[in-house]
């Protein structure tokens, strides 16, 4: 049997002895419950008795009151006989029971501040008996008692009324409290469960000043924090119906978070619900005002309530109170004296007595020691008014004085700092209250599986902003007994490369994860946005980071590159094999008759327009951006003066043929050379003037791909390039125009025929090229214009040389010189 069990049983006891009654109808306290008289009074409401059903008016006795209107006592006692508080000043006491009724608080009240005349109806004497009021228990009565003893400003201090209302000043200037306001408790709420990461919470509170203030702030301080709340629902205590709808609510909701911001009375009715229901494996976060309730402690509580957290008042050991109430109480109902008789029963009550006395030193057995060390705070704060009210000054006579107006004890309460036994220090900030100090405890299951309420963090908001706030999470034990936290999300967490889409007609803890788009990231969890890479970055597979995006361009190693070369490199070693079949019949008809000359020249050019392709190919720099324009510019117009003097050629030995023409000596070796060289120092001079003001160079590409960078060399003057691709062009459809005249010249083998073939291929690629390098993308612009080079190559060694290498090689009984003129003497 626990300490604090016999300690009610001998309250029965006590009460059974007395004549008065325990509880009055409609609250008319005619007596006090508990009194004494001195010199001073203190007053006191406590509701130890509580109203359970109506209208039977059946009371149960509430454990904790009922220990509170005995620290008060007991602290009364200390004070008398301390001889440095309150010397030679008694103080007195009167505690109402208010048995949870209003209209009982209103009575009591009443008889408080007008004595024994008031309530007798006899009169009232204007003078109020008491000089501070302590209680009451609950915010929604103290409210009552503050405004209904405001206009006679006698102070009231409260041991547990919470309720953020009551810190207005201008509403309640002469109330206080031992214990904090609930602005701090509903913050460090929302703190608690953002620490643990649950974003997806219930909330049930006491729809009454207490539960409806606390909860805003709650709310309020949740949304800040990025909390949802799925429902918030309220009751009160005599509305069965509307709690079964609340514990359906809260059997439905997706939420395994629970903040419970209820008083006692309250949570003990949802309790029952809860069990009824059979609603287990929620984690419930509790508030002072039940967390360490004994009365919550059921055979069949744990199951619900296992594992809950919450904010309790700071619990501290008085020191002699356990022997103050078990010798009281014993000695009024059981008294242990030696007799004559010294009867066998009397051993055993005295026997009983030294057990108990063992037992009080049990610190676990007195865990609602927590709102009596407020009472206790609350007696003593009104001792240290009075006595700095009637200390005595220095060199002046000590008055015994004791008519003190309850206005002078509101502003010596204002004033008072002072430190408790149990090492407390106590004064009132600028809204009455103490300093907000909280003990986080865990519902827990011993190995004999009893409940205990385990401390595993604190909450002191007189330290620093990073040290007020300490969780022990490694003692914890969660709902249902588990070892690991629960979790309690709308929608899980968006991993790296997803950013939060918020779920239409939803809270903000409801949403959808997105993948990040192309080339944006996200690095972090539950990321709100995706970042865009910074230029020369790309996002990665995963979307969770930016790396270089890759450089592309024409490779010798990739297969584009590898083709292009090869076809590059055919073109010489065909080229090659033409000019040494050439060589070796260069005595032949066929090959004299051709401008042997012109045609090495020309397959020479051909060589270079082949190898110049080549240039094309890989890494771009500053030198080979200029190589390759350059070359590809110089080599072309070669192979085209070329061309275009073996037309010339044609055209001059067919006019040399006529009778009296001399034309020949006007286009011999030496012009014909002169010629070639004209041409292509002009195309030279245009690639020097281009390369002087304003050069090719390489350049990042990010137009065409965002994931790539096009590393290609740049054009520099657009019209330098223009130019220099403008007068291959005009000498190649001069050229062409002056094949095509001479296409129907009267020779046996006229080259004329196979120079127009060959310049309508070339201009055919060149001008398909142009609008294919323009629209292609990427190094496909740089393959267009090497396979132009090669086309156009291809032409102009195929259609002209090819012909004639069929004759030497084929039909060589065609290649004399009776056979060449044939034709010319035919006709």
């Amino acid at each position: 049997m626990s300490v604090f069990l016999c300690i009610l049983l001998l309250c029965f006891q006590l009460h059974a002895k007395a004549e008065k009654p325990l509880c009055h109808m409609m609250g008319d306290p005619k007596y006090p419950l508990l009194s004494k008289d001195g010199d001073i009074t203190i007053g006191a409401l406590f509701p130890v008795h509580s109203i359970e059903t109506l209208p039977s008016f059946e009371f149960t006795v509430s454990l904790r009151d009922f220990r509170m209107a005995q620290i008060m006592i007991f602290a009364i006692e200390e004070i008398n006989r301390s001889v440095t508080l309150l010397p030679n000043v008694s103080i007195g006491y009167q505690i109402y029971d208010t048995c949870g009724s209003i209209l009982s608080s209103m009575g009591a009240n009443m008889a408080l501040m007008n004595g024994q005349e008031f309530v007798s109806g006899d009169r009232c004497n204007g003078q109020s008996p008491i000089h501070a009021i302590i209680g009451e228990t609950e915010s929604s009565n103290t409210v009552i008692l503050s405004r209904t003893t405001g206009p006679f400003k006698i102070p009231v201090i409260s041991p547990s009324a919470s309720c953020e209302c009551l810190s207005n000043r201008k509403d309640y200037p002469y109330f206080f409290r031992t214990i904090a306001s609930d602005y701090h408790q509903s913050r460090a709420l929302a703190y608690i469960i953002k620490h643990f990461g649950w974003s997806w919470v219930g909330a049930v509170n006491s729809d009454n000043d207490y539960g409806n203030y606390g909860m805003a702030i709650f709310l309020n301080t949740a949304e800040k924090e990025g909390i949802c709340v799925e429902y918030s629902v309220k009751f009160q205590r005599k509305e069965p119906e509307k709690l079964k709808n609340i514990v359906d609510t809260i059997k439905k909701g997706t939420a395994k978070v629970i903040v419970a911001f209820l008083t006692n009375f309250e949570m003990n009715n949802l309790l029952d619900q809860l069990i009824i229901q059979n609603i287990t494996g929620l984690q419930v976060i509790g508030v002072e005002a039940w967390i360490t309730a004994d009365s919550m402690i059921t055979s069949n509580s744990f199951h619900v309530l296992g594992g809950s957290l919450g904010f309790a008042v700071k619990k501290n050991n008085i020191e002699g109170f356990a022997d103050f109430v078990i010798k009281e109480f014993w000695e009024t109902a059981f008294p242990c004296t030696q007799t004559e008789g010294n009867s066998s029963q009397n051993e055993l009550i005295c026997n009983i007595y030294q057990d108990l006395l063992v037992l009080n030193s049990n610190n676990e057995d007195v865990p609602e020691q927590r709102y009596a060390s407020n009472v206790y705070k609350s007696v003593y704060a009104v001792a240290h008014s009075l006595h700095n009210l009637l200390k005595c000054k220095e060199k002046e006579g000590c008055e015994t004085d004791t008519k003190i107006q309850p206005q002078q004890v509101v502003e010596a309460l204002k004033k008072v700092n002072f430190t408790i036994q149990m090492g407390d220090h106590v004064w009132f900030d600028s809204t009455g209250a103490v300093v907000a100090q909280y003990e986080v405890v865990n519902w827990q299951q011993d190995s004999n599986g009893s409940i205990k309420f385990k401390t595993v963090g604190y909450y002191d908001a007189s330290l620093s902003p990073d040290q007020r706030f300490v969780l022990h999470i490694e003692n914890i034990i969660w709902a249902g007994g588990q070892l690991e936290k629960p979790r309690s999300v709308c929608s899980e967490s968006c991993p790296p490369g997803t950013r939060k889409a918020a779920q239409k007609g939803r809270p903000v803890c409801c949403y959808d994860c997105i993948p990040c788009a192309e080339g944006e990231i996200s690095n972090e969890t539950d990321s709100n946005n995706c970042k865009q890479c910074p230029g020369e970055y790309w996002s990665n597979a995963e979307k969770n980071k930016c790396v270089l995006k890759a450089v592309e361009f024409l490779s010798f190693t990739e297969v584009m590159g590898l083709v292009l070369v090869f076809f590059s490199l055919f073109g010489v070693g065909i080229t090659v094999l033409v000019a040494v079949l050439f060589y070796s019949k260069k005595d032949t008809p066929i090959v004299k008759a051709n401008n042997s000359e012109l045609s090495f020249l020309l397959l020479f050019s051909l060589i270079l327009c082949f190898l110049c392709s080549i240039t094309f190919i890989g890494q771009p720099t500053e030198w080979s951006c200029m190589l390759r324009h350059t070359a590809f510019g110089i080599t072309f117009v070669l192979c085209i003066s070329c061309v275009l003097g073996k037309t010339i050629v044609v055209i001059m030995a067919f006019k040399s043929t006529l009778p009296g023409s001399n034309v020949m000596k006007w286009f011999g070796p030496a012009q014909q050379r002169l010629s070639v060289l004209v041409f292509t120092l002009i195309q030279i001079f245009i690639c020097v003037l281009w390369l002087t003001i304003s050069p090719p160079f390489p350049y990042k590409n990010k137009k065409y791909y965002k994931e790539k960078i096009i590393l290609e060399c740049s054009l520099g003057s657009t019209v330098g390039f223009s130019a220099v691709l403008g007068y291959i062009g005009l000498l190649a459809v001069l050229c062409f125009i002056m094949a095509f005249l001479a296409r129907t010249l009267p020779d046996k083998f006229n080259e004329a025929k196979f120079i127009t073939f060959s310049m309508l291929i070339f201009c055919a690629v060149w001008i398909t090229f142009i609008p294919s390098y323009v629209s292609s993308p990427g190094k496909l612009t740089v393959a267009v214009e090497i396979f132009a080079i090669l086309a156009s190559s291809f032409g102009l060694l195929f259609c002209i040389f090819a012909p004639k290498c069929y004759i030497i090689m084929c039909k060589p009984e065609q290649n004399t010189k009776q056979h060449m003129m044939g034709k010319i003497y035919n006709k």
